[in-house]
Formats: C-alpha cells, structure tokens, sequence
C-alpha cells in the first residue's frame, strides 16, 4: 500500500474542492437557514457537476459513471463531505451502489437514468420497529399471481422528497433455522406515483438540514416480480454484496467534515490573542490541536486501508467498521473541540462549526450505529478462536 496520492488522484481531489468551495459553500447560509435546498439552485448545481464529470463518480464506466477505483471514490467523497449535506448528496448525486444489481430492463428503467441524472433513487429499510434489527422488519408482500401485493411502512428514509423510486426491503416469507423462524427479505424497485404507495413528511431533524428523511407507506401497492432487485427471498445478499461500502463512504465524508473544522480550530488559534499572545501557544489549546490531528490521522489511515483492502479483494466487515466507527466518531470529537477553541463565536452560524457540531451527530448513527459497528468488529475477533 502506498501511501501518497497519484498525479490522476491529486487532480480528482483538486477537481472536486474547487468545486465544493465554487459550487457548494456560497448556499451553505441559505440552506442552513431555511432549512430548504431549492429546487432551482439544485438543478444548476448538478447540471455543473455532470460538465464537471463529478456527477455519478461511484459507478464504474461501463454504465456511464467514472469507474474509480475506491481509495479514489473516497477522496473525493471526502472532498464533497466538507460541504452541506443536502447540497453535496443531491447537487452531485451518487447513486446506489445496489443499483447494479439490476438486470435486463431494470437497467433502462432504474440504473442508467439516474447515472445520467434524469432519475434519483432512494433505498427504504428502516422501519418505526424495525432500525438495526432488520429482520424485525413488519412490511411485507405476499405473491398473487405474477404480482407481489406490498403493505406497510419505512421511516427516516433519506431524500426520498427527491426520488423517482425507492429501494423497497420487506419480509416475502420465513425459513426454519437452528434459532427459529426467521424473515425472508426481498428488494423491490417501487416507482414513485405507484396506486398505494405515498410518501409523506418526516420528522424535523437537528442534523443535515435541507436534506429531508421522509415516511414511506404502503396500502395493497402492487408490483410485479420484475420489480424484484435481485433474486427472490435474497434481499440481505443484494444489500451485503453493495452495501459494505456506504460505510467506507460515511467515515469518508466525516473525514472531510473533520478535516474542516481542524483547519478552522489551527487557524483560528494562530490569530486569536489573548493574555498578550495568540491562544494557540496556551497548553490548554495546542495540545487540543494535536490530539485532533491525531485522531484524524488514525481515521484516515483505517479508511483508506480498508479502501486499499477492498480493491485487493481482502477487506472484511470489521475493516469497514472500523473506519466507519472512527471516522464518525473523531468527527464528533473534532467538532467539539473546535467550538471549545473558538469559544462563544463556536456556536454562531457565522461560522460553519456549530453546522459541523450537530451534522456529526447523526454519523454514529446512520448506516449501522457506533454499537452495531462494535458487535460486527467484536463477532469478528471471536469468530477467529471458534467462539
């Protein structure tokens, strides 16, 4: 592994920050205080970002998208984690991995269009009942005929105010296992507009604002089974084979939220005085910077090695975890600490720290809580003595 950029990384990674401090910074202001990312300024962002070639950078060139290899993905994820979240996700859009998991005409109707920005996606799992315990999941749809009737309901489902289609997980059936009946789940793509499927608000959020969770119900939606992502009873397969990776990208964008506020806390440190010298020659302050450094260091380090691991076909679960464990979680030590050097002017919206502080909140989480990251990472090292 190596450790410096390529000539081809450094310019991705020039590219995409010029285009985050161009594009994205200047409507920070207004989204975080409307709380609204119009819908106007996101078209003109993503027409910019598809002539940029930063749109859909995550798929590979054989469906339209960049085709960088993943330690190349997540320095760019990071590049676009400095700015607001509603701007960075929906503006330059990154479209679900699992998406090549279609087949046949599912790639005409799902997967290009959104590579091309003509379509959004969004993926619906968690339930009121049902968040890390998935297979807890109450949706379900039972078969008629060639068509699958869906009936219940997913909640905190990411922009899906902004989706085309969402990405349906529900229990199709059960299995006998050693420990008892367990859910068969399946993936369904279910077009926004579909007779018994609504989409409805959400709840006020303290983090990302501007990028909406919304509730998704369903009453008798039918769908056929071309709609089915994947195979059959296999949904848990379509998400462990794609989704591994949306950690990698969540620790990725706290890095370069950390990495933000880190630059803010130094600089602001060197320039502030106080008792007749700049605050950052106090222990109090400059030992803070270097335990923020570090902490950032190691985070970068896991991920990218688990970035480096998973081209070379190596990584496991806990790599992934890992990094998502400590990126998120520096993040929210960072942010902290930033604030506590700039003291009260921390916490004003002139400055983008309190945004920072209260985004990394939701970090640990999302895509698997700081706990479940823990139990993938613990199982593993008892797995490894047979336990």
């Amino acid at each position: 592994m190596h450790f410096g950029l390529t000539e081809e990384q450094q310019m991705i990674v020039d590219a995409t920050r010029g285009f985050v401090e161009a594009e994205l910074y200047p409507h920070e202001a207004e989204v975080e205080r409307t709380g609204v990312l119009r819908e106007e300024l996101r078209r003109e962002i993503a027409a910019k970002a598809i002539a940029a070639g930063l749109y859909a950078a995550n798929m590979p060139e054989e469906v339209g998208g960049a085709g960088l290899d993943t330690l190349t993905w997540l320095l760019y994820e990071k590049e676009l984690g400095k700015a607001n979240y509603a701007l960075h996700w929906t503006c330059v859009s990154r479209p679900s991995n699992i998406l090549l998991a279609c087949v046949g005409d599912q790639r005409e109707q799902y997967l290009l269009p959104c590579v091309r920005g003509e379509k959004h996606d969004c993926q619906a799992m968690t339930e009121p009942g049902a968040g890390s315990d998935l297979r807890g999941m109450k949706a379900s749809a039972r078969a008629d005929g060639d068509d699958f009737i869906l009936n219940g309901t997913k909640h905190f489902i990411s922009h899906a105010d902004l989706a085309d289609f969402a990405i349906v997980w529900v229990a199709t059936g059960e299995e006998d296992t050693p420990r008892g009946p367990k859910k068969r789940i399946t993936a369904f793509l279910v077009d926004k507009g579909s007779k018994g499927f609504t989409v409805r608000e959400g709840y006020r959020n303290v983090s990302h604002r501007g990028y909406n969770n919304m509730i998704l119900e369903f009453d008798d939606c039918r769908l056929n089974k071309r709609q089915i992502l994947g195979e059959l009873h296999q949904g848990f397969e379509v998400a462990g084979k794609w989704l591994g990776a949306t950690r990698l990208q969540v620790a990725s964008t706290c890095l370069g939220r950390a990495e933000r506020a880190l630059g803010l806390a130094i600089s602001y440190a060197a320039e502030r005085r106080q008792f007749g010298q700049q605050i950052g020659k106090f222990q109090g302050v400059s030992f803070k910077l270097a335990d923020m450094a570090t902490e950032l260091k190691a985070a970068e380090l896991l991920t990218r090695e688990a970035a480096w691991k998973y081209d070379q076909g190596t990584v496991t679960e806990a790599d992934m975890s890992m990094a998502k464990l400590k990126a998120s979680e520096v993040l929210a030590m960072i942010a902290d600490e930033a604030i506590q050097i700039h003291g009260g002017m921390g916490l004003m919206d002139e400055l983008p720290l309190e945004r920072i502080w209260r985004d990394a909140r939701v970090e640990r989480i999302w895509e698997g809580t700081s706990e479940i990251q823990r139990h993938i990472i613990s199982r593993e090292l008892l797995r490894a003595q047979g336990a």
